[in-house]
This record gives structure tokens, sequence and C-alpha cells, in this order.
């Protein structure tokens, strides 16, 4: 079976493309990962998601913990098989999702007791228990045990929380349950504070870990805020290790990201967006609901390859959103996942033809123009 490895291809100043090597299948880098929160990408077909060419897609502890179960999803045959993915699948440890939708949270040293958001049931995640669920779903890249703070918070209250997590990265990567093709990711922590985020990129690094994640942004700082976190931990992290910024973003946000030496993203906001009627487009955003695209015969994007940008007016999209039709929300999620994978596929070109700076000024130009051109 394939070890779990990370190989850089090329770099263009601190982007850098690249594949990470699992037990179902290359990654390349940089991704953006669709995310398949309960087993599923909302809206979409796990082949539809592949043919939009994501290589990997993630997962969440805290909501297959509580259903259907870790255990009965091992017993069917773990994750891979439950949703019709053979690809690799990361699955996040549970942590924000605790802190954002768990009800009487009450945390200490061992973990964190908590009331489901769907029952009011009890429950108690542990670094151990959250790396044992992520065993038992089989993901190809599991996360470590984390707190995650808002921002704003105190710096008595993100020190508190980033040293606790640091703990809680020793025990996650003790109880790592190692086979071939799969690793353990760590978590910087340290919200909007320099020299904590700092402290805790050194301490992860020094832990031997198959990669390294920035938490704890995109929970509603400024993007100069995270960029400037981005910046401030990135020479403390192994070179050759990847690199993912949890929960990030926009298109502007993956870009300008990657710019900065950042190798995998997930969000929810692609599939999200097309929920609710808004597309993106190489040429900018599309408000479906806006009245203007009642008239419009033009598709969202005449030159994608994918079918839902490309056979379908804007006229079309507009009566399905405000119709309240299934369909729409089908068509402008495969349009948005489609587009982030086409985003991420040109900035690996350019960076192998050694052009980035001058492809992200030319997209984010395309993208001024407003309302898709």
């Amino acid at each position: 079976m394939t070890d779990f490895s990370f190989t850089i291809h090329a770099r263009d100043g601190a982007a850098r493309t690249g594949e990470i090597s699992t037990a179902h299948g290359p990654v390349r880098t940089p991704a953006f990962m669709p995310v398949g929160t309960a087993a599923t990408v909302k809206a979409m077909y796990a082949g539809q998601v592949r043919e939009s060419g994501a290589d990997v897609v993630l997962g969440n502890v805290y909501h297959l913990m509580l259903r259907p179960g870790a255990e009965r999803i091992a017993a069917l045959g773990g994750l891979h098989r439950f949703m019709n993915w053979p690809h690799a699948i990361l699955t996040d440890s549970g942590g924000f999702q605790v802190m954002s939708l768990s009800q009487l949270r009450k945390l200490d040293e061992n973990g964190v007791t908590f009331q489901s958001h769907i029952d009011g049931s009890k429950h108690v995640l542990t670094p151990e228990r959250s790396m044992e669920i992520q065993d038992l779903l089989g993901s190809d890249i599991q996360m470590q045990f984390d707190e995650c703070v808002r921002l704003p918070a105190s710096r008595a209250e993100i020190e508190r929380a980033m040293r606790l997590s640091l703990r809680w990265a020793e025990r996650s990567r003790k109880a790592f349950a190692q086979q071939p093709g799969r690793a353990v990711f760590g978590i910087v922590q340290g919200g909007d504070d320099r020299p904590l985020r700092i402290e805790s990129a050194r301490a992860l690094a020094e832990m031997d870990f198959g990669g390294l994640a920035i938490g704890g942004l995109a929970v509603g700082e400024p993007q100069d805020v995270m960029l400037a976190m981005i910046e401030t931990v990135m020479p403390h992290l192994p070179e050759t290790k990847p690199h993912y910024l949890m929960g990030v973003g926009t298109p502007d946000d993956l870009i300008e990201s990657v710019g900065r030496g950042i190798d995998m993203f997930d969000c929810v906001m692609p599939t999200r967006a097309g929920r609710h009627g808004l597309a993106y487009t190489r040429y900018g955003r599309v408000n479906l609901k806006n009245a203007r695209h009642a008239d419009d015969a033009r598709p969202l994007d005449q030159m994608a390859e994918c079918p839902a940008a490309r056979d379908y007016s804007r006229a079309y999209l507009h009566h399905l959103v405000k119709a309240g039709e299934i369909l729409a929300m089908m068509l402008l999620t495969w349009n948005n996942i489609a587009y982030y994978q086409t985003l991420m596929g040109e900035a690996r070109q350019a960076i192998a033809e050694g052009r980035y700076a001058d492809w992200r000024a030319e997209t984010k130009a395309r993208w001024a123009q407003g309302e898709g051109a």
C-alpha cells in the first residue's frame, strides 16, 4: 500500500505545487477540498464531485459521531465505501463544531462534554476519542483534536486555548492509529496574536505530524488579519510538509493564500452559496436572485467545462431560484464546486509555469467586472 508522502513539483515565490500520496490516491496541490460534513457534499453526487476535479473531500467527526455513528460506519466498510467515494478523505476532529454547534459545553483538560444540537444527548469528546472515531471512519488525513476560539477574544483566552491545543496535539499524535497511506496533522492556534501563533507553530513543528494546519481563522476576522497570520506562521512550518488553511474561504482568499505558501483548503462557502442563489464564475459572483437575470439567455460561463455553468441560461437559473426549485441548488452548487476546482487547477498550472503573480492579477481583474460580466 502507498505510504503517505508529499512531493513539491514546482515553486513560484512562496507558492508551490505538488502532490500528496495517500492510501486512496494522489491529491494535487494546491487543493480545494469540498466539504462533505455528513458523508455527502450537499446537493451533489459523489461522481459529480470527482468529475469537477476534486481529489479529496472532507468529513467531520462531530456530525458523523452523532449520526449515523462511527462504529456503524466502520461496520459498513468505512467512510469511503459508505459514501461511495473511493478517493482521499480528510476528517476534521470535531473541535470547531463542538465550539460552534453543541449545547451546554463543558471543557476541561481531558476533553469536552457537550449536548448534541440534534437531540440533546450527552457526549464526551477527547483527543483519544476523536482519533478513535477517525480511525473507525478510515480517513486518509486525520486532524488533531483542538480548541478553537472565536475572534475577537482576550489574549488570556487565546493563550489558554492555544496551550491546551498543544497538549491535546501530543495526545492526538500518540493516539493516532498509524497505517500505510494515512497521516495526522497538527493545528496551529493562537488567534490573531503573532507571538502565540509563532509559539504554537514551532511547538507543532517539533512533533512528528504528517502535515500542519492553520486553524482558528475565518471566524470573523478581516482578510488582512488572516493573511497576516499566514505570513507570521509560514516561516515556522516545515517546508517539506503540506500546509492546510482550515475553513477558508472565498476565491480571493484562496489565491492570496496560495501565494503565501498554503497547499490545502476547505470551506462550506461554495456549497452554501449555491443553496442560496449565488454562483461563482471566472467573471465574478452572480446573484441569481436579482431580477436583471430574468431575461438573460447567456449561460454563467460558455467556456466552462461544467455543464451547470455552460448549458443553462441565467434566465432559467433565476427562474429556478425564485421558484424555490431543488434543481437550482443542485446546479449552482455543481457550478461553484467546479469553479473552485478550475481555480485550483489554473493555480497549479501558473505555479508550474512560473507566472503565478501575473495569473493572480489577471484573475482578480476579471472578477472586478462584477455580476459575471
